[in-house]
């Protein structure tokens, strides 16, 4: 009897071991799986089928992974495993983009002075050894020979061009910026409220403001505020909202011309709080007249009145000053009123050809003397601090400036299959599929307001903008045929070969300017942008082999590269090829810590995911990444994990007391014909 029973009882039996060790076996799992060339035999298994391409985007190849990272490849990792398993050859080639500012600023740190006597070429060697060893990355001759390539293309159709322009400039680093490049911290600004003497005849504005002076006998100013004091000595007109209206407020002393909508909170901050309106008038009234700086003799600076839309009445005082060369608006302006565009600040933030007080000292830094002077002059009627939102290098993360100087862009107003760029671009924006469904009003907005793409940064470490330079006119010598000898050079000996003699040969002898005729050029030394050269991935890695065709179907990021990659890849493809570079674009959230800010190393607050790994195993961070809604912001923390474990210690026992009830299992005597099986089977 006690047998028969001990034959009824079910005893699970399983090699499948409890405890998964997983830091210790994981690494032998993979090394097994390499030995077996499982990914080389499931791509041989598939060769017949349909394709499917995630493109992966090229994140810097510096420093070590965070938590992001491990969400981001963790979910292409999923998607191309399930497309194989789905009946699709999906094959995934990871990048990294090996140039820009973070390695070369690395390799600054090792160089030190030794850096500034060394050749472009020697500097760029010293890069190039900062430890690579990567599948599809930025800095190889092919690679570097399709964004040269890339960059051609845009200029034989006639994007490109060269010009003075007010762009974003880090005084840190010492290069400008692409909009991509800036982020919005928070910052205090010192803000004035300065008055400019009217030196033309009051009675070109209105008759009422030009008795109340012969009346009262008091000078007539207006006021502009300011949160930048340093850009005063560049200071070249103040310009007034033409269709808002202004009024004359007469104080103790003075008559003041200020907007309407912020007299009484102008004349309350400025000392004269009893003012009473003597006149009022439109802002283009003040269009054409003229005022003395505040500072500098009248001899040095007319200042000019200007109108402007930009101008707001949200506050200060409805009238601001305009330097050309340190905003973009300003610099629009200037161009229109024949200002001077002329800067005197130089690639460190250095003020020259100032006054003592200011002399030689860098734009933030100057902000002190500069009120001070302002005070010693009488001209400073208020001053306050102001934190608001205000544009920081994405890289240092050091507030930037606005510095007026010859740039590369990429226009985008240039004709493009029947449109322009920019709306060809926006007509397409339509036909890709977002996910989340915002992405994509997200990047049309950017698109429909963005201005031409500064593409030329100041550095060494990157992929030149392989350009003959006219030593006559500056015109760039645009030629196909020395284009297409460019390109071959790189393809051959890499981007290095721009900075030898070597390129020199490029250019046939008796070349002549097609503008001056002159036969002398020069190299531009300037190199492109590292969003245009991660936005040329497409060209360098799809299209090239069956497999690997254009466009890819998905491309999968973080929610800023809609400013970022998703953006610069999307106006490469559609300046070189007329058509956007993926069929679909996912978004994936930011990591965040358990009170839900941003993961940080220096707060922290961050989560190892290498660590998690060799403490809990690779196959927890998966699992983690596996639970999260992906679209949105996930949060990481240590507990956390330690509970994504003891889920998964679940799983694999279950997993474990299946198998041990499957001992024994012969399919061909103990199966179960599918018509017979139960519902709960």
């Amino acid at each position: 009897m006690a047998l028969e029973l001990k034959s009824t009882i079910n005893l699970p039996k399983t090699e499948f071991p409890m405890k998964a060790n997983l830091p210790q076996n994981e690494p032998k799992l993979l090394a097994r799986w390499e030995q077996m060339r499982i990914y080389e035999r499931i791509r041989e298994a598939r060769r017949a089928a349909p394709t499917y391409v995630l493109h992966d985007g090229p994140p810097y190849a510096n420093g070590p992974i965070h938590l992001g990272h491990a969400l981001n490849k963790c979910l292409k990792d999923f998607i191309v495993k399930s497309k194989s398993m789905s009946g699709f050859d999906s094959p995934y080639v990871p990048g990294w983009d090996c140039h820009g500012l973070p390695i070369e600023i690395k390799v600054d740190q090792q160089l030190g002075g030794k850096k500034l006597q060394m050749k472009a070429v020697d500097v760029r060697l010293e890069c190039r050894r900062y430890g690579f060893d990567r599948p599809y990355s930025t800095m190889t001759p092919q690679y570097e020979s399709e964004v040269v390539r890339t960059l051609f293309t845009f200029l034989e159709k006639g994007f490109v061009y060269k010009g003075l322009r007010s762009v974003y400039w880090c005084i840190c680093d010492k290069t400008a910026l692409a909009e991509a490049e800036v982020e919005y911290e928070n910052h205090v600004s010192p803000t004035v409220w300065v008055k400019y003497p009217l030196q033309s005849d009051p009675r070109s504005i209105n008759p009422a403001l030009a008795e109340a002076r012969i009346h009262s006998g008091k000078p007539i100013s207006t006021i502009i505020w300011t949160t930048t004091p340093w850009t005063l000595p560049a200071s070249m007109a103040v310009a007034f909202h033409p269709s808002e209206q202004y009024v004359a407020l007469e104080g103790d002393k003075e008559i003041y011309i200020v907007a309407e909508k912020l007299a009484k909170e102008v004349a309350e901050k400025s000392g004269f709080p009893d003012a009473k309106p003597v006149g009022r008038f439109p802002g283009k009234a003040l269009e054409h007249t003229l005022f003395y700086h505040p500072f500098l003799p009248w001899e040095r600076r007319k200042i000019l009145g200007v109108l402007a839309d930009y101008v707001t009445m949200d506050q200060g005082t409805g009238v601001v000053h305009t330097a050309p060369s340190h905003g973009a608006d300003d610099f629009a302006t200037g161009v229109k009123y024949k200002l001077d565009l002329t800067t005197n600040v130089d690639e460190s933030g250095v003020i020259h050809n100032g006054l003592p007080e200011y002399e030689g000292k860098r734009v933030f830094d100057a902000n002190g003397p500069i009120v001070e002077l302002l005070k010693k002059r009488g001209v400073l009627l208020h001053q306050e601090k102001l934190e608001h939102s205000y544009p920081h290098c994405w890289r240092c993360h050091n507030p930037i400036i606005f510095r007026a100087t010859e740039q590369w862009f990429i226009s985008m107003e240039t004709p493009l299959d029947g449109g322009t760029l920019r709306s060809r671009t926006l007509e397409e924006i339509k036909k890709v599929k977002w996910d989340p469904a915002w992405g994509e009003e997200r990047i049309s907005n950017m698109i429909a307001t963005r201005p031409d793409w500064c593409v030329s940064r100041q550095r060494i470490w990157g992929v030149p903008i392989a350009v003959f330079l006219c030593e006559g006119c500056g015109q760039p010598l645009n030629d196909a045929n020395i284009n297409r000898k460019v390109v071959e050079l790189i393809a051959r000996a890499g981007a290095d070969a721009w900075f030898t003699p070597e390129a020199d040969a490029v250019l046939p002898a008796g070349t002549k300017c097609a503008k001056c005729g002159t036969t002398k050029f020069t190299k531009e030394t300037d190199i492109l942008d590292v969003w245009f050269e991660s936005g040329s991935s497409f060209a360098a890695v799809l299209g090239h082999e069956p497999k690997l065709p254009f466009p890819a179907d998905l491309y999968l990021e973080g929610g800023d590269q809609h400013r970022g990659w998703f953006h610069s890849s999307l106006l490469c493809a559609m300046g070189t090829r007329g058509t956007p570079p993926y069929r679909m674009v996912a978004t994936n959230g930011w990591t965040l810590d358990e009170q839900g800010s941003a993961m940080s190393k220096s707060r922290g607050n961050d989560v190892d995911p290498v660590d998690i790994a060799n403490r809990l195993g690779g196959e927890v961070v998966r699992l983690w990444v596996a639970s999260v809604d992906f679209r949105e912001d996930v949060v990481g923390s240590e507990l956390l994990m330690r509970r994504v474990a003891e889920n998964y210690r679940k799983i694999r026992n279950t997993f474990r007391y299946v198998l041990g009830n499957l001992y024994g299992f012969d399919p061909q005597r103990d199966a179960v014909p599918f018509q017979k099986l139960e519902d709960l089977d």
